[in-house]
Order: structure tokens, then sequence, then C-alpha cells
């Protein structure tokens, strides 16, 4: 059940005899110059150097890629802030219905308890009232003493003297 460590082999260097060799893509043809030019690795020796122009393209490729991805975010960001605020509208539109509606059955028991205090009488009808009524009183009890009726009135109380 257990494999054997892989072994380290003069040929391979670091990289274990199982695993594949990535391809690497053919660079666009630069000038030779005989001074820069690398040595060649010996024949079976696994490359070790790689142009610098394939990784700088590379480098370029990555540059690329991350910066699409920094726009998606960005897009996404913008998206999501855009449904927030939606949301946030949204909300003070319901909180703003729910207002509307209390405010609704406020305003009609107001007005039914504006409707009921305008049947009342006014301040002024009610001291009419009492100057009338006062003045009645007066001439009532002035007849009743001209014209003897004195009986229709209830008798005194006879005052008790506590001993």
């Amino acid at each position: 059940m257990t494999d054997a460590a892989p072994t380290k082999t003069p040929e391979t260097g670091f990289i274990p005899p199982n695993a594949a060799p990535t391809p690497v893509p053919a660079a666009p043809p630069q000038p030779a110059a005989p001074a820069a030019a690398p040595a060649k690795p010996a024949q079976g020796a696994a490359p070790t150097l790689v142009p610098a122009g394939h990784l700088f393209d590379q480098l370029a490729r990555i540059e690329d890629k991350c910066s699409r991805i920094e726009d998606k975010y960005a897009r996404s960001e913008a998206l999501l802030s855009r449904v927030e605020d939606k949301m946030e509208n949204a909300a003070t539109r319901m909180n703003e219905a729910a207002r509307q509606s209390d405010l609704a059955a406020l305003r009609n028991e107001v007005r039914g308890l504006t409707d009921r205090t305008r049947r009342l009488p006014g301040t002024g009808a009610l001291v009419l009232t009492a100057i009338i009524t006062a003045v009645l009183t007066v001439v009532l009890m002035v007849a009743v003493q001209r014209l003897n009726l004195d009986s229709l009135l209830p008798p005194r109380a006879a005052p008790t003297t506590a001993q």
C-alpha cells in the first residue's frame, strides 16, 4: 500500500520522475547575440533557464488577468452598492407607507373627535346660559317674595344647638 519515496536521480534534479514537464510556448525570434547567448545545457539535463522575453510575456499576461479581475471586482462592488441603495430606498418607502397608514388612522380619529366637539355648545353659549339662569333666578325670587308665595319654598331646617 505504501509507495516508495521518489528518489533523486542525477538526470531530473529535484523534479520527481513521474511529474510531466510543463510545455513552454515558443518565444518570438530574437536577434542572436553571441556574447549574451546562454550556454547550452548538457545532454539529458533539465533546462533551468527560461528566456527573459518569455518571462516578461508571462508576467504581462498575469498582470492583464489581475487587472481584469480587479475590474470585475470593482463592477461587482458597484453593483452591490447600487443594490444596497435600492434596498435602503425600498425599506424607507415601506416605512413611510406604514407611517402614512398610521397617520391616516390618526387623522380619522382626530376628525371624529373634531366632529363631536363641534356639536358641543361654545363658550359664548355657556356664558349666555349662565347669565340668563342668574337673571331668571333673581326675577323668580323677587316674584315669590312679592306675591307672598313663601309657602311654596321648602321650610328651613331648624338650627340645632349642640350641648
